[in-house]
C-alpha cells in the first residue's frame, strides 16, 4: 500500500464526498482522482452518488465523474489500513 493510499483510506472510514476528501487532504485532483481510481481497482473503496445509494460496476466513470461522487473505503480495505505497517504517513 502506497503513502498515498494510506492517507485516503484514513479518511474513509465514513462516507465523504470528492470535495470534502480533497480539502482535508488539501491534495490537488490530478493526485486525489489517480489515488482513488488506483484504490479503486484493488477494491479498496467504494463509490456513491449520493451519500446512501452505492455505485457498481459500469456505474462508475471516474474518469468524468470522480469529483461528483462520494466514497466510502470497503471490508478489504479497511482490513489492508488496518493491517498496514504505517502508521499515517
Amino acid at each position: 500500500m502506497s503513502d498515498l493510499e494510506y492517507d485516503v483510506l484514513d479518511e474513509l472510514y465514513f462516507v465523504q464526498s470528492y470535495a470534502q476528501l480533497r480539502d482535508t487532504l488539501k491534495w490537488d485532483d490530478n493526485m486525489l482522482k489517480s489515488t482513488l481510481e488506483s484504490l479503486l481497482i484493488k477494491d479498496w473503496i467504494r463509490c456513491y452518488s449520493s451519500p446512501t445509494q452505492e455505485l457498481f460496476g459500469d456505474q462508475i466513470d471516474l474518469e468524468t465523474g470522480f469529483h461528483t461522487y462520494y466514497y466510502l473505503a470497503s471490508k478489504s480495505g479497511l482490513f489492508a489500513h488496518n493491517s498496514s505497517d504505517q502508521n499515517g504517513g
